[in-house]
């Protein structure tokens, strides 16, 4: 490794070495809003040890990056600190001048934020943004400063640093991006670096190596780490001490492995039961079947709770599981009897919904040597974004693709959904080749397969109502009257536990596992025998996450449901799904049961997207995480 240490330099040493680098005592912070105050911290206090790792878990509105901010004084215009003290190496922060912070910011204090691309300029060159970082803190001069450039980002991990430094931001990966921020935080050697999800947009490979980058820089320098993280597992892989952020609070701290295997606190309890990556086990549909009334009840106290300003997507989801191995046969097809009242199919092509009811095929997908081609630009050579991908999904089971950015996987759903068309190779959609299907056709199967995206914000349309959003499709497909649309989307609120007073609302109002929930409702709405899921539940904290998987699992079992899976997330993934096919540059190196792929891993890069799961080599006590 390269050390960035500059020559002449020295590391500050504090006159008391025993005494705690950052101490939060009763820290509140208030935000102004035109409602009034918002107190987003209440009454926070920890202390972090020289040289020691400290991580804050929390869901989104918990505090924690409220928190972090004010340690290193970049509250909005809107917050402040209204009591309690930050005392970094006993100087207490929270009474500084802003000219102070400036001079403690970068040179003591390092920060590497979340999302990478909005964080550098897109303008400036990585090298100039980084030259920048050392000239104002005098870690370099003038005539030096390309050459401490190169040896900083090199230490950060990015090959040919030298080239690297002469390009922008878009010419970077998502991992290469994020080891830009993180030579940025560390160049100037800090005492402190606050890592702010520095890891939550990116791969578990890409995100180990980032995390062992850090490691490897901060154990150098000597620097004390404040993780900031909805990732239970994450954080006790690489954090001696956890704090546990709820609504504003500090409601637990202690070490990683006690808290784990003995939390205190319902909220922290709920976190550890809730969290694939500690307690990644399958789920049986089965299991998952609640009575509709109960669920509703629920629904509307959670709604409740959000209509009087709080967050509504904290209530923890206790998942059942079974350690079994993967079923084997497929489910019954589900009948038009059994499936919920409501408006039946108008129109269908005949001999396409019949072969559902009656004497449906096995598997409801097959695709067979599925190949994607696109022209390099300039280049001769041809990139393959899909390569001979086969694979079958069984009726009333979830089949899960999983790999890597650019493995393929989401290429294939698109050519599933006919989103974009395959170079070559076969899909057919119970029984019936879906290049050929002719114009009534294409309709029936546009109704008979549906979409869950990942973003549940930017695929709902902003300006509509909720009422509007779920309604859409029924009234694309011209499904029943008026009245019985209204009262089909009544009954879909229900069906995904949402109350009837949010059909009056918009997106904006709604919180992130509210909006996944209004997604998933508009996909059920024409009854599909077939959903892709593409990451859905990739952009939600763990909570919401388990929450919405189960609303999943619920609704398999209670409708007959089959799920493509997308994920590149395998913790997840062995929540869920009965088959795992693993792709890797567009191609498909390992299929098999789910319990399988997890237990006998076969290829290489499966085992290598195992071992980067947070948390995987945690001893987890295993009645708690059940």
């Amino acid at each position: 490794m390269t050390d960035i240490t500059p020559a002449g330099s020295a590391v500050a040493h504090p006159e008391n070495p025993d005494a705690p680098l950052l101490e939060v005592r009763n820290l509140a912070v208030t935000f102004r809003t035109t409602h009034g105050e918002v107190h987003a911290v209440e009454d926070a206090s920890f202390s972090l040890k020289r040289g020691s790792a400290l991580a804050i878990v929390g869901e989104s509105g918990s505090g924690k990056s409220t928190t972090a901010m004010a340690c290193i004084g970049l509250l909005p215009g809107n917050g402040r600190v209204t009591s309690g003290s930050i005392l970094f190496e006993g100087q207490d922060l929270a009474t500084l001048p802003e000219a102070k912070m400036r001079s403690i910011r970068g040179r003591a204090i390092g920060l590497v934020p979340q999302d990478p691309m909005s964080n550098l300029n897109p303008v400036t060159k990585i090298g100039t943004q980084v030259a920048e970082t050392l000239l104002v803190h005098g870690m370099a001069t003038k005539k030096n400063v390309k050459q401490r450039v190169v040896e900083v980002l090199t230490a950060a991990g990015l090959p040919d640093a030298g080239e690297r430094a002469k390009q922008y931001p878009h010419e970077f990966s998502g991992g290469m991006r994020q080891r830009a921020l993180i030579a940025i935080g560390l160049a100037c050697q800090p005492r402190l670096l606050i890592a702010d999800e520095p890891t939550s947009a990116l791969d578990v490979t890409v995100q180990r190596t980032i995390l062992d980058q850090i490691e490897t820089m901060t154990e150098q320098l000597g620097t004390s780490v404040l993780l900031i993280t909805h990732d239970l597992g994450l954080a006790a892989e690489r954090a001696s001490q956890l704090v546990v952020m709820h609504r504003g609070r500090v409601v637990e701290t202690g070490p990683a492995e006690q808290l784990l295997n003995d939390p205190q606190h319902p909220y922290t309890q709920s976190l550890v039961r809730a969290a694939p990556s500690v307690a990644a086990v399958r789920l049986r549909p089965g299991a998952f079947t609640a009575d509709a009334a109960s669920r509703l009840k629920l629904a509307e106290a959670v709604f409740a709770e959000h209509e009087a300003g709080l967050d509504n997507d904290h209530d923890a989801a206790q998942i059942g599981h079974d350690a079994g191995h993967a079923p084997s046969g497929a489910h019954a097809a589900t009948s038009s009897a059994d499936r919920p009242t409501g408006i039946d199919a108008a129109g269908s092509t005949p001999g396409v919904t019949g072969r559902a009811a009656h004497g449906a095929p096995p598997n409801i997908v097959e695709i067979r040597d599925l190949t994607k081609i696109y022209k390099r630009r300039g280049s001769k050579e041809d990139f393959y974004a899909a390569r001979n991908v086969t694979l079958d999904v069984p009726r009333g089971q979830t089949v899960a693709i999983v790999g890597e950015s650019g493995s393929g996987k989401t290429t294939t759903a698109r050519m599933l959904l006919k989103l974009i068309e395959p170079t070559s190779g076969t899909m057919t959609f119970d029984g019936m080749d879906v290049a050929t299907l002719d114009k009534a056709q294409l309709s029936d199967f546009r109704q008979r397969v549906q979409p869950i995206f990942q973003d549940p914000y930017s695929s709902l349309n902003p300006m509509f109502t909720i009422e509007r959003i779920v309604e859409e499709p029924l009234n694309a497909y011209n499904r029943g009257t008026r009245k019985e649309r209204a009262a089909r989307v009544r009954e879909l609120m229900d069906q995904v536990s949402l109350p009837q007073n949010a059909l009056r609302r918009y997106p904006a109002e709604l919180s992130g596992g509210q909006r996944q929930r209004v997604a998933i409702a508009r996909a059920l709405a024409l009854q599909p025998e077939l959903i892709v899921c593409d990451e859905p539940v990739s952009a939600l904290d763990v909570l919401v996450q388990a929450q919405i998987l189960k609303l999943l699992g619920d609704l398999q079992s209670e409708l007959g449901l089959s799920y493509l899976f997308i994920s590149h997330d395998l913790a997840v993934v062995r929540l869920i799904s009965d088959y795992v096919c693993v792709m890797k540059d567009g191609e498909l190196v390992e299929a098999a049961g789910s319990e399988e792929v997890f237990q006998n891993p076969r290829h290489p890069y499966t085992r290598r997207l195992l071992a980067s799961i947070p948390g995987n080599e945690l001893d987890i006590d295993e009645e708690m995480a059940s």
